[in-house]
């Protein structure tokens, strides 16, 4: 009986630890999945408004966009024209380009990926560019002044 005992102690030890194996794998699995996986990706065209290092013990770089969409989006909100984003850590050179978008002024094409959760360490959105294309045209704010309505 005692033998007995201890082959269904042992079965129920080693039938545990393999329940473990599995919920652990899992939770890593999912883990990268929301690390890595993209839910979309597109590009969003405007004026860099900023571009900030934030962060009280986790310091992550964040931008804003204004989206001048002079009415497209159907909000009195002026927020509703403004796009959220976040850089990732090592991508210094597109924050040089965004930085450098935001003292000039000038419009420009942001390229972004959205990714599933947002993750503190990563940054404080969801939305995070990961390249940027330069108008070479004049910036949003000289096309209105040059506009016939601005008189």
């Amino acid at each position: 009986m005692e033998e007995e005992k201890k082959t269904i102690g042992q079965r129920m030890k080693k039938g545990l630890r393999r329940i473990g194996i599995i919920v652990l794998l899992l939770f890593l699995a999912v883990m990268l999945f929301f690390y890595y996986g993209t839910f979309s990706s597109g590009v969003r065209a405007g004026i860099v408004m900023k571009v900030s290092k934030r962060g009280t013990v986790i310091k992550t770089y964040e931008g804003q966009m204004n989206l001048e969409t002079f009415g497209a989006v159907e909000s009195e909100n002026i927020v509703s024209e403004t796009f959220n984003f976040s850089v990732e850590k090592g991508n210094d050179e597109l924050i040089k380009q965004l930085e450098e978008a935001a003292r000039s002024g000038k419009r420009i094409n942001l390229r972004y990926i959205e990714r599933y959760v947002v993750l503190p360490w990563r940054g404080e959105t969801k939305y995070f560019a990961i390249g940027v294309e330069m108008n070479t045209g004049s910036s949003g704010n000289e096309e209105r002044r040059d506009s016939p309505l601005s008189h």
